[in-house]
């Protein structure tokens, strides 16, 4: 059985970050991964996931809006297959960087999937490690309906496995994951229906810029499906898939997306032979430094349930590396104030609480609500119209901002500076007294009245 000083279990973009860290400050590291290392963001996430949004805004902007600018342009053939093979060329591309780097920080890499003998014993392949400090990043996978025919769907997975764009789809689901695909979907040509089981998608975001959304997508030609839940599937004669919900609707499509939630990837890793616990949900307990109810067995990223995006996955993964052996005892992440987009069409940007979250928390006599909608200046020339709405949330006479909120181009680029403004503490004045830049998007957020 060979030690190490530290082994993590997944090589998603937590496991990379932590076991890389770790070996830079002179711990002798394990990391395992079962499949690609880049885990979930890299290979069928958000970074396929992107490049597949910029195919779709390219393409609806050369379509919709080049022509008021003058520019004739013909979109004679759209090679999906192409996109796809070039996209994953730049994955793989990827996958090599994170082997150079890993190797570059003297990690040692096994492949194969991991499991727990005890509490500070793992087995891969035949082969027993250990290690005083053991983490745990093995992200999520995507939950499936408990209904008839749900295997002629696919998840998000399968979404990227696609060779052939579907003429027409049904996106189930109502969060982010739902909304992005269907954005995407319909902005590369499909015809696209997105079905969820409330009135409204994605619920724990900010009420006015969800119904903006909703409003934008129903404008581009995305067919809403509020109060649906799937009820079966089945193949037609001619292939054509048949979704039926249990409000007696039913719609016929080419192709049908899962997005209905993921859910903790742990069930082969063997907890059963830990003293590792789990939360409600089904989630690894963890305390603020990451540490699970066994001493030594840490857990990072999606299985914990704590906000679930790359970004935070590989700063708790940093720090407790900073901790474990770099001395810095109080490395910790800040769950609060987390920046988040959702890369709809247009996207959304969000920093803070919602109105909703806001007035649960406070007195609405202490808050103050600032609200804009505007056509953004690449509309100028056109009839075409995808308006943008942005929104402030201020707390007490002195108005710190406590939430902003936004839907429009741009607001997944500008989000970021605000989001440091906001975890400093900025108030609207702070804002009012900053020199807006012209003609841009993010200038509205400084000169709401």
């Amino acid at each position: 059985m060979e030690k190490f000083d530290y082994i993590v279990i997944g090589g998603g973009s937590g496991g990379i970050a932590t076991a890389n860290r770790a070996g830079m400050h002179g711990a002798k590291v394990l990391l395992i991964e079962g499949q690609h290392l880049g885990g979930t963001c890299v290979n069928v996430g958000c970074v396929p996931k992107k490049v597949m949004w910029n195919a779709a805004q390219l393409r609806e902007n050369l379509l919709l809006d080049a022509s008021s600018y003058g520019i004739d342009v013909s979109l004679e053939k759209f090679e999906f297959s192409q996109l796809v093979n070039n996209r994953e060329a730049y994955i793989e591309r990827l996958r090599g960087l994170y082997d150079s780097g890993l190797a570059s920080n003297g990690v040692t890499v096994v492949r194969g999937y991991a499991r727990f003998t005890s509490n500070d014993i793992i087995e891969v392949n035949n082969q027993t490690f250990t290690a005083e400090h053991i983490v745990i990043a093995t992200g999520g996978q995507s939950k499936l309906p408990d209904i008839p025919g749900k295997e002629l769907g696919i998840d998000s997975n399968g979404f990227f496995d696609l060779t052939e764009l579907p003429k027409r789809v049904a996106v189930v689901g109502a969060g982010y994951i739902a909304v992005e695909l269907a954005g995407v979907l319909n902005g590369l040509g499909s015809d696209t229906h997105l079905a969820y089981r409330k009135a409204m998608p994605l619920r724990s975001f900010d009420q006015t810029i969800v119904e903006a959304m909703v409003s934008i997508y129903e404008q581009e030609g995305i067919k809403m499906y509020p109060n649906s839940t799937p009820q079966a599937v089945e193949k037609l004669a001619d292939g054509t898939l048949k979704l039926s919900f249990e409000n007696g609707q039913s719609l016929e499509v080419d192709q049908v997306i899962w997005a209905i939630g993921r859910k903790p990837n742990i069930e082969a890793i063997n907890l059963e032979q830990t003293s590792v616990k789990l939360t409600d949900k089904g989630y690894l307990r963890v305390d603020d430094y990451q540490e699970t109810d066994q001493k030594g067995v840490y857990a990072i990223g999606d299985i914990t349930g704590k906000a679930e995006l790359t970004p935070v996955a590989i700063a708790a993964g940093r720090r407790l590396a900073d901790r474990l052996f770099n001395g810095q005892t109080d490395a910790k992440v800040d769950y609060n104030n987390i920046p988040t987009v959702v890369f709809t069409h247009p996207p959304i940007g969000t920093v803070g609480l919602t109105e909703s979250a806001a007035r649960e928390l406070h007195d609405d006599t202490q808050l103050t609500i600032y609200t804009s909608q505007f056509n953004p200046m690449q509309y100028a020339l056109q009839e075409r119209k995808v308006k943008a709405t942005v929104k402030l949330i201020c707390l007490g006479k002195e108005e710190r901002i406590i939430g902003l909120h936004g839907i429009g181009i741009g607001m997944d680029e500008l989000l970021q500076g605000f989001a440091v403004a906001i975890k400093m503490g900025a108030t609207k004045h702070d804002f009012d007294t900053t020199i807006a830049i012209h003609p841009t998007a993010a200038e509205e957020f400084v000169t709401l009245r």
